[in-house]
C-alpha cells in the first residue's frame, strides 16, 4: 500500500528544550533560554513549534529540563489546541528518570532515546530534531522531502555563512551532491562550499532521521560506556563516516519575502538578544512577523490595547519607530527605537531609548534609559539613569562589552541599597 501523506503528516518534530542558556545571564537565572520572551509577545521556542505547524507537523515534543516551570506553562497555555482524536499531539517531556534513578538527560540524543517508548507511539516515519532556543522562519517538509529523495541516513540544516565565521560551529565538508564528507567541531580552518570557497556551512542543529534508523542507532548508543550520547559529537560524526548524511541549505527552506535574505539568530548572548529584538523596529525588518502565510503562534493574553496619555511639553506619551505590545501604558514617556512587552507601563518625563523591556515593567518619573534589556515585573525607580556612563551603570547592573545593560529585579535592588 502507498502511503499517500504529505511527509510532514508522516513525521514528528521533537524539540530539545532543555539547555540553560547561560551565555544570557541572569536571563536565564529563573527560566530556560527557549522560554525566554522574544519580539513583543512570543517566546523564543515558538519559532521552532510554528515552523513545524506550519510545516504541517501534527505531532510533537518537547523536552524539558533545566528551570522549566516558566516553558512548560507557556507551551500548556499556548499550545493546548492540539486534538488527539485528531492524531494530534503535543507532549512535555520532562527529564523525569524514567530509565533509572540517576539518570537526567545526559546529552541531546540521550533525551530522545528515554523516550523511544512515546516516540514509537506516535506511529511515524520521519523524526525531525529542532533547538528549541533559535529564531528562524523554514518549511521543515521540504527539507523532509530531500532526505527521502536522498535516501539519506540523517540530513543535517546547514547555514551557509562566510568562512571564517563558521569557526563557532560545527561545520560540514560536502561534494558536489552535499553528501557530507567531514564534519568538524568549531574548526581552525574551516572547508569551504563547493560553489563558494569563502563560504562554509554551519551546522543548525536541525536533523531529519527515518525514525527506524535512528531507534536503532540510539539502542546502539546507549550502550556504549563511552559515548557522550550527543547528536553532535557522537551519532552525527559516526554517521559521516559509516552511512549517507546529506546536507540541507537553510536557504533552500527559508520561509522570507521575495529578495529577502535568509533570517537566522541564535539570541543566545545579551547582546544578540537586545540587537535581535532591536532590529524589528526598523522600517522594515528582516524577520516578518506580519507574516498571514507563515505566522508565529503563541500564547496570547486578554489584554486591552496599548495606550498613550498626556499631551503637554515635555510630557507626550509617544512612541517613535518602537514596538509597543497590548496592555502597555506610555504615560507622558517618550519611547524611541524600543520594544516593549505586554503590560509595560511608562510615567511622566520618562525617556526609553534603544530599550527591550520585558512583560510587566514599571518605568516611573523621570528614569532615562538607553540601551537596556530590563527583566520582567522590574520596576524602575524614579529618576534612575542607566546608560550615560557605563563605569557607574557596572557598580549595579550587567553591562556587556557592547554597552548593553541587562536590569533585574536584584540589581534594582542592590542600586537601592545603595541610594
Amino acid at each position: 500500500m502507498i502511503d499517500d501523506r504529505r511527509l510532514a503528516q508522516r513525521s514528528m518534530a521533537f524539540v530539545l528544550a532543555g539547555g540553560r542558556g547561560s551565555r544570557l545571564k541572569e536571563l536565564t537565572d529563573r527560566r530556560v533560554k527557549p522560554a525566554v520572551y522574544f519580539g513583543g509577545k512570543t517566546r523564543i521556542i515558538d519559532f521552532a513549534l510554528s515552523n513545524a505547524l506550519n510545516s504541517g507537523i501534527r505531532k510533537m515534543a518537547v523536552a524539558t529540563q533545566y528551570k522549566a516551570h516558566s516553558l512548560i506553562r507557556h507551551c500548556q497555555r499556548g499550545w493546548n489546541f492540539f486534538r488527539a482524536e485528531r492524531n494530534e499531539f503535543l507532549d512535555i517531556l520532562p527529564a523525569s528518570q524514567r530509565m533509572g534513578e540517576e539518570n537526567w538527560y545526559r546529552g541531546t540524543a540521550d533525551a530522545v532515546t528515554q523516550n523511544i517508548d512515546i516516540i514509537d507511539s506516535y506511529g511515524i516515519d520521519y523524526i525531525v530534531i529542532l533547538a528549541g532556543d533559535h529564531i528562524y522562519k523554514m518549511d521543515y517538509e521540504l527539507m523532509i522531502r530531500q532526505h527521502v529523495q536522498a535516501k539519506a541516513d540523517v540530513t543535517i540544516g546547514c547555514l551557509t555563512v562566510p568562512r571564517m565565521e563558521a569557526t563557532a560551529f560545527g561545520v560540514m565538508a560536502v561534494d558536489r551532491d552535499y553528501r557530507i564528507t567531514s564534519f568538524l567541531e568549531k574548526p581552525a580552518d574551516p572547508p569551504g562550499t563547493p560553489e563558494d570557497p569563502d563560504k562554509a556551512l554551519a551546522s543548525m542543529g536541525i536533523y531529519v532521521f527515518n525514525w527506524a534508523f535512528l531507534r536503532d542507532l540510539l539502542l546502539k548508543d546507549a550502550a556504549d560506556p563511552n559515548s557522550s550520547h550527543d547528536f553532535g559529537n557522537d551519532l552525527i560524526p559516526d554517521i559521516v563516516k559509516n552511512g549517507k548524511a546529506i546536507a540541507h541549505r537553510f536557504e533552500d527552506s527559508c520561509v522570507r519575502a521575495e529578495g529577502a535574505e535568509a533570517y537566522w539568530r541564535d539570541v543566545g548572548t545579551i547582546d544578540a538578544f537586545w540587537e535581535a529584538n532591536i532590529d524589528l523596529t526598523n522600517f522594515t525588518p528582516t524577520l516578518d512577523l506580519w507574516d498571514t502565510e507563515w505566522p508565529i503562534w503563541t500564547y496570547s493574553e486578554s489584554v486591552p490595547p496599548a495606550k498613550f496619555i498626556h499631551d503637554e511639553k515635555d510630557r507626550r506619551g509617544v512612541a517613535i519607530s518602537s514596538m509597543v505590545s497590548g496592555g502597555c501604558i506610555i504615560s507622558g514617556t517618550e519611547v524611541r527605537n524600543s520594544l516593549l512587552f505586554t503590560q509595560v507601563h511608562t510615567n511622566s518625563y520618562a525617556v526609553l531609548d534603544h530599550t527591550v523591556a520585558l512583560p510587566f515593567v514599571v518605568v516611573n518619573r523621570s528614569a532615562r534609559l538607553r540601551k537596556c534589556v530590563i527583566d520582567r515585573g522590574v520596576h524602575i525607580p524614579a529618576g534612575m539613569v542607566v546608560g550615560e556612563d557605563h563605569a557607574e551603570d557596572a557598580k549595579f547592573f550587567r553591562v556587556t562589552e557592547k554597552g548593553t545593560t541587562l536590569i533585574t529585579k536584584d540589581m534594582i535592588a542592590k542600586w537601592e541599597a545603595a541610594h
